[in-house]
């Protein structure tokens, strides 16, 4: 990226006007705030000056000569892409200034201006290309992935962090739990990235799934026969296990795995060892297991959902990875972050956000955690028409806020209630589980969390499918 260097508010500017006087009072004024300036007094001269450097800002006369400066306007971008064009003209318009925008020009200075006139644009523009170059330098920074490198100022979650860094070129089993979209696959990921004695690759298997065959299959692989006109050969299908080998196999929400499997999921996390389906040959697993939990695993076990000993033998490091709701700082951070990378990527450069919007973003409950506020940045990336991210640009569940609020504030009964409850279903991670927790029917909760699915929908959507198929809305709660 060519233009100004980062770190300064000077600028590279290009003033043609063909009043030789106007281009000395203009270079004067400009040149008084430490701008590098060049002035020209017709269009071929720029277009000289802009095939030769890059200019950060243009102030562009529309009469100059016979010539109309707003025709050129494209033809100069295309030679200085980065350049911000300021019309100016002493024939100010509404539609000479529509055309002008039409034209890519960026303002409209009608003549005559003063020199603080000159000086807010000017600034508007410095303000700008500080922004794009802080853009490009995150972007160079964090590549595909704004959050690549776990970015936090919460003391809580660098603590967690720097466990897993402590732990990640060990041989130990890895349990990450955190709420739905609280970023446990991503620290998975970076610890599979840290182990440096540990050169595999890195596979990764949902358990969320209530198909106990097609979950074996997938992690230990199948041997069968297949049968043709001709003749009957047997086939072998490794499972991700296998893929894993010499590196790191990615367990998610293992708590949600068949029960049916608790005893072969047991042998391979403590043992290192398995059979593929339909195979009794045991085979050994050189691979490294980090399982992923939205609930504590002692619900599962309570509910004879899973094996106590897989529970211990899951724990052996456990990193708690904490809601974003509770570190509270790390909000505006990650949102500028977001801003930057879907700005970049949609290749619109914006500014930030208005006061009111941050406070939104600062005041949401977020129960789908980070992969919320990701997913809420890029909409209003996608939907603002201006330098700055408003609240008509965010989803309407961030404007209706609940402020936090405790047992004896002066608030309705209905928004401590919906706050509970939201708590116990992200703590509890199924619906049987924080029924239990609440005193409710199942069927009860279920109903609940269909009617508030607007607002919880990012942290319980994933629920859903932990609901027994008899649970539907006509059953009245027992």
């Amino acid at each position: 990226m060519s233009g100004t260097p980062p770190g300064t508010s000077a600028l590279r500017i290009l003033v043609v006007d063909d009043d030789p006087n106007i281009r000395l009072t203009l270079s004067m004024c400009l040149e008084g705030d430490g701008h590098d300036v060049v002035a020209c007094g017709s269009i071929d001269e720029a277009l000289t000056e802009t095939s030769r450097r890059v200019f950060d800002l243009v102030f562009l006369d529309i009469r100059l000569g016979v010539q109309n400066g707003l025709d050129f306007i494209p033809q100069l971008l295309s030679q200085s892409p980065w350049a911000r064009v300021v019309v100016i003209t002493a024939f100010a318009s509404i539609e000479t200034a529509i055309r002008a925008m039409k034209q890519g020009a960026a303002d409209y200075l009608p003549k005559p201006f003063t020199p603080i006139q000159v000086q807010t644009v000017t600034q508007r523009v410095a303000e700008r290309r500080m922004l794009e170059w802080k853009i490009q330098s995150l972007q160079a920074v964090l590549g595909s992935d704004p959050e690549a490198d776990l970015p936090t100022t919460d003391a809580d979650m660098q603590r967690a962090i720097a466990m897993a860094r402590n732990v990640a070129d060990s041989k130990a089993t890895v349990l990450i739990q955190g709420e739905i979209g609280g970023g446990k696959g991503r620290l998975a990921r970076a610890i599979h990235a840290w182990s440096a004695r540990r050169d595999g690759p890195l596979a990764i298997v949902s358990c969320d799934t209530p198909a106990a065959e097609q979950l074996e299959a997938e992690l230990f692989g199948v041997v069968g026969r297949l049968e043709d006109e001709t003749a009957t050969r047997p086939i072998e299908s490794p499972g991700r296990a296998s893929f894993a080998e010499g590196g790191t196999l990615v367990l998610e929400e293992i708590g949600k795995a068949p029960p049916s499997l608790g005893a072969k999921i047991l042998h391979l996390v403590r043992d290192k060892e398995y059979e593929r389906q339909n195979d009794f040959k045991l085979r050994r697993a050189d691979v490294r297991i980090v399982a992923t939990s939205s609930f504590p695993l002692q619900n599962a076990v309570d509910e004879k959902r899973m094996r106590a000993e897989l529970q211990l033998a899951l724990e052996v490091v456990k990193i708690e990875l904490p809601p974003l709701r509770s570190r509270p700082g790390d909000i505006p951070m990650l949102a500028r972050r977001y801003l930057a990378f879907f700005g970049q990527e949609n290749h619109r450069p914006i500014a930030g956000f208005t006061p009111d919007a941050m406070h939104a973003l600062k005041q949401h409950a977020w129960p789908g955690n980070v992969r919320e506020l990701r997913n809420v940045i890029e909409r209003a990336v996608l939907l603002c028409n201006d330098d700055h991210i408003g609240l008509k640009d965010l989803p309407p569940n961030l404007l209706a806020v609940d402020q936090a609020c405790a047992i004896g504030d002066l608030v309705p009964l209905e928004t401590i209630e919906r706050m509970h409850t939201q708590s116990v279903l992200s703590a509890a991670g199924t619906i049987r589980s924080a029924a239990a927790i609440l005193g409710v029917h199942e069927n009860t909760l279920a109903r609940w969390v269909r009617r508030n699915a607007t607002t919880a929908q990012a942290s319980n959507g994933e629920m859903e499918a932990s609901l027994s198929p008899n649970c539907s809305d006509d059953q009245s709660p027992s």
